[in-house]
């Protein structure tokens, strides 16, 4: 892989995997989460990963 695509692929990986976990958790019909403490670092670390996501895209269109 190129340098600057493997962190790529990490963050796809990344807020895949944790994205699905956040979703396993919410309640729909409550609007409730099951741990609360857990969820809020699947939230972060979902934010995260796809920050880096855009970033990186938005970068590779300015140039």
């Amino acid at each position: 892989m190129e340098k600057g695509k493997a962190p790529v692929f990490t963050m796809w990986i990344v807020a895949l995997i944790v994205g699905a976990a956040l979703y396993k958790q919410i309640d729909f019909k409550t609007f409730t989460v099951e741990k609360q403490a857990l969820s809020a670092l699947y939230a972060v670390t979902f934010i995260f990963a796809v920050g880096v996501l855009i970033r990186h895209y938005t970068k590779k269109t300015e140039k």
